[in-house]
């Protein structure tokens, strides 16, 4: 394919892609290992929030129910508990842990109000391998008041200015009999309307949204959800869903292997979000966060540390804004533990990080991404294959990838032609090419470390020598070459390969010459 840029062309393209991040449940963020993988996403790619569930779990600790005189732990634990006479506490240790170490990286909260603390359940529904309930409260007031406090304790310790900009979800995929106890949509809306105002009679200007659906019924879910919040009055700022982009899976021992849908219809499930919303004359044009997303919806799919995921997530990325206002890739590490401890550092894991902080090829599909949003001045090229935008200072960047589902082994060629100076006439010295075109390429053959950890032997428990090595092969294969304003790339399957064009005129030292020996 063959592009001749003007520099005068003016493409959307909105790349959110970066406002928010998916995580493991919160207790997580206690482990070393764990902020030490954040700690290496944020200096090399930079996200404004992070989400995930667990906010109220048993192991954050938060919430307390106690009765004066009446013990709670032992073989008598709670004999002769009077419910009128029953206290709340809170203890807010764990959470400030966790979010000072947020803040230390520049990264705020996206909160999940959920899962349902053991003392406020209404019953024993739990869903992964740490058991989160997902059980209405059996008291309302009981839960209204935990959020209030909550809320108000993160207020009180890092300021209202800096916390109200911290966007609320009410709970995760209650459409879904796993996330929500019989995926009762009505039980859910009470939640919704009860958890909504306790969020804003704090202070209004919280942003707070739902319902958080994913796949299947969603499109019932929101139409309802809406027709429920208009009819009732509830607050809300914005509607979030997940989206992910696989069949069912074929699992082999401990390991899913779903097969993708085809990458003409990525976002077929997800289109008709913004139409459904803006079929509501009081939410029309509302923002649409999808607080989830990824290729495969399970946590042990071989896809996802894959040169495939790489290269759908780059043609995801360069059309997810043009109707949704964030869209929050689900994981940033593999300290994750929804099917239990993984048993290896390449399980098909969510995260763009494997452990022993490798990044894998995906990780570099959001890095390009965060590339091209330096001296940002507008898109001039979006397609199926690549994106292209100029800068102000008259140079271009841009993303091209070769999605390759079916494992075909096919090229792709793009060629390009950019309105910068050629001076190239006769010899083609580097004095004679005014330009510079660099390029990183992330392919099966040069930043591939499932390879690399496969014919080392795929060691569950890789040694130190093995890490380094799995983090040299996990970078991207870098190239410089002089040229005039043509740029031609060829990329192998599912390749993902970031490029720069600019101006690059030689200004060399008295008496050196490149290459010259004697």
């Amino acid at each position: 394919m063959n592009y001749n840029i003007t520099g005068k062309e003016n493409v959307k393209f909105n790349n959110n892609a970066f406002y928010c991040i998916g995580t493991g449940r919160m207790g997580l963020a206690l482990q070393k290992q764990y902020f030490e993988q954040l700690k290496f996403v944020q200096d090399k790619i930079g996200f404004e929030h992070i989400r995930g569930h667990g906010l109220f779990h048993n192991d954050m600790a938060i919430y307390r129910e106690y009765q004066p005189g009446v013990p709670e732990f032992g073989p008598h634990a709670w004999e002769g508990r009077d419910e009128k006479k029953v206290k709340l506490e809170f203890n807010w240790t764990y959470l400030d842990m966790v979010m000072d170490s947020y803040l230390e990286l520049n990264i705020r909260p996206f909160i999940e109000l959920g899962f349902m603390p053991k003392q406020l359940a209404s019953g024993d529904n739990s869903i992964f391998y740490w058991k989160g309930n997902t059980t209405p409260p059996n008291n309302y007031k009981r839960w209204a008041e935990l959020i209030k406090a909550t809320l108000r304790h993160l207020i009180e310790r890092y300021g209202t200015d800096e916390v109200v900009t911290w966007p609320v979800e009410v709970w995760n995929e209650p459409n879904l009999r796993g996330f929500w106890k019989d995926a009762d949509m009505d039980e859910y809306f009470k939640l919704y309307d009860v958890s909504s105002r306790a969020v804003k009679s704090v202070d209004k200007r919280f942003k707070v949204g739902g319902p958080a659906v994913c796949g299947g019924t969603d499109k019932e879910w929101i139409k309802a959800f809406l027709q429920f919040v208009r009819k009732n009055k509830c607050p809300l700022d914005f509607v979030s869903r997940h989206h992910y982009t696989t069949e069912l899976p074929n699992y082999d021992g401990h390991y899913g292997y779903p097969k993708l849908h085809p990458k003409e219809k990525c976002f077929e499930q997800l289109d008709s979000t913004r139409g459904i919303v803006d079929s509501f004359r009081e939410f029309k044009g509302m923002d649409i966060n999808v607080t989830e997303f990824n290729t495969s919806y399970i946590p042990n799919a071989p896809l996802h540390d894959m040169n495939l995921n790489a290269a759908y997530v780059a043609l995801m990325l360069s059309t997810f804004g043009d109707n949704h206002r964030s869209y929050s890739y689900w994981t940033f590490g593999d300290i994750f533990e929804e099917a239990g401890v993984p048993y290896t550092p390449f399980h098909g894991g969510f995260g763009l990080v494997a452990n022993g902080i490798i990044p894998k090829p995906t990780f570099w599909t959001f890095a390009f991404y965060k590339y091209l949003t330096k001296d940002y001045k507008k898109c001039v090229l979006k397609t199926g294959n690549c994106v292209v935008v100029k800068r102000t200072d008259g140079s271009f960047a841009g993303v091209a990838w070769n999605v390759d589902e079916k494992m075909s082994g096919r090229e792709k060629k793009l060629d390009f032609t950019f309105p910068l100076e050629n001076r190239a006439q006769g010899e083609t010295t580097d004095e004679r090419l005014p330009n510079v075109l660099v390029t990183q390429l992330v392919d099966e053959e040069v930043c591939n470390p499932l390879k690399v950890w496969h014919e080392l032997g795929e060691h569950a428990n890789p040694d130190k020598k093995e890490i380094e090595l799995l983090r040299a092969s996990a970078q991207p294969f870098v190239q410089t070459k002089r040229c005039g304003n043509k740029v031609s790339l060829t990329l192998k399957q599912n390749a993902v390969c970031y490029f720069e064009i600019k101006a690059a005129p030689i200004t060399s030292d008295r008496g050196y010459t490149y290459g010259r020996l004697y």
